[in-house]
């Protein structure tokens, strides 16, 4: 499986307080020797993040949680479900970028 930053994929996520693991969706930011580093997705919009709607692919409208980003392994990846736009990855990209300017 080829794997693009901008993927949204189905993939294997251990919750942060349990050892429970569920299948959630996550974009990917990029790909390195099978480890894969992610940002989470919710669907609860009260969350703080990056708006998905439906209309761009999603299941239903969600966020992606630019607080949550983690590494897994390629093979905890269930499939890609989507592609995000060139518009909406570049948002994404600045958004990363404040926080990131914030190691300075």
């Amino acid at each position: 499986m080829m794997l693009k930053p901008g993927d949204i994929i189905l993939t294997k996520v251990q919750y942060t307080d349990t050892f429970d693991i569920k299948i959630r969706p996550a974009l990917v930011l990029f790909e390195e020797l099978d480890n894969v580093v992610v940002a989470g997705i919710t669907s609860n919009l009260k969350m703080q993040g990056v708006s998905l709607t439906k209309k761009e692919g999603a299941v239903k409208d969600s966020v992606i949680k630019l607080n949550y980003i983690f590494t897994i392994s390629k093979t905890m990846i269930s499939k890609v479900l989507f592609h995000l736009n060139q518009k909406k990855k570049q948002f994404v990209y600045n958004e990363l970028s404040k926080r990131l300017k914030l190691l300075q």
